[in-house]
């Protein structure tokens, strides 16, 4: 083979790999008008670890308009918004050891992001999932749905 041919393999070997690895990259932004950029988020079933960024556009610091991004089963958001709201601000608005939760970020505020890296074990192409923001009074509007397909 010569040194082209090597190239190209290793070029399209390289395509791939980042391909897929973009696939189970995920973004989201929140803003100060208690919105997400959208309602719907999906990753390939292929993906075993997701990794998800929110980002807050807005100006106002997290203790007048924090956002976190919190994914729940679609029944459970009601009840676990509720039990974030009592585990307060220092739980990111999240009840501890809460196996509701399939994954959640801190609570983050204008100008600021974060990162989380979470596992799809567990969570089936058939699931009902919903994300929110779990910051007192905002998972009513913040939220979307999330699927694996």
């Amino acid at each position: 083979m010569n040194n082209l041919a090597k190239f190209a393999v290793a070029a399209l070997a390289f395509s791939a790999f980042h391909s897929n690895a973009n696939e189970c990259e995920l973004s989201i932004e929140s803003n100060d008008m208690m919105q997400f950029s959208t309602k719907a988020l999906s990753v390939p079933s292929k993906c075993e670890q997701v990794k998800l960024t929110l980002i807050h556009t807005g100006k106002l610091p997290s203790s007048a308009m924090g956002h976190n991004w919190v994914l729940t089963e679609k029944q459970n958001v009601k009840a676990v918004a509720s039990d974030g709201m009592r585990a307060g601000v220092k739980n990111s608005y999240v009840k501890p050891d809460d196996d509701r939760v399939f994954a959640f970020t801190k609570v983050i505020g204008g100008g600021e992001s974060t990162s989380i890296t979470f596992s799809t074990k567990g969570l089936s192409k058939d699931g009902n999932y919903q994300f929110f923001c779990s910051f007192p009074g905002h998972f009513a509007i913040m939220k979307g749905t999330f699927k694996i397909v």
